[in-house]
């Protein structure tokens, strides 16, 4: 796992949403009817935004992963461990990813982002996703 990458949050009005984080410093990312998608210019961390419309996920928090190889292997291990996972998905955007539950109800993601970073489909560049550094010690 590279990083806790993003969060997944429920808004009721979209343009709002959108320019309340803009002022915060985030970049539109992603624009569809549906969602968004607003990253930190810095390290690309995000945060979705997913309109009362949007069905394919629901509020959730994304470990994001460099590698595909590593989000099939931590799925298969989750499902042989007897945890309930989705399956993996290959998104329009290049990255990848399947949704599970914790043992406490929580939603979660893991996502493979690709070393370029996310693309954007509103014409801004793509932020690389950060560097994963092996632990210390």
């Amino acid at each position: 796992m590279t990083r806790l990458g993003h969060v997944a949050v429920r808004v009721q009005d979209m343009e709002r949403a959108k320019r309340f984080y803009e002022g915060l410093g985030l970049r539109l990312t992603w624009d569809a009817q549906d969602w968004a998608y607003m990253q930190s210019p810095g390290n690309g961390d995000g945060i979705a935004l997913l309109s009362p419309s949007y069905t394919a996920a629901g509020p959730h928090f994304a470990f994001h992963y460099s590698d595909r190889a590593e989000v099939d292997a931590v799925h298969d291990r989750l499902a042989a461990e007897g945890h309930r996972v989705g399956p993996v998905h290959d998104h329009r955007d290049g990255t990848a990813s399947f949704y599970l539950q914790d043992p406490e109800g929580n939603w979660l993601e893991m996502l493979y982002e690709p070393a370029t970073g996310i693309p954007s489909n509103v014409g801004a560049a793509a932020i690389p996703a950060p560097i994963s550094l092996a632990p210390a010690g």
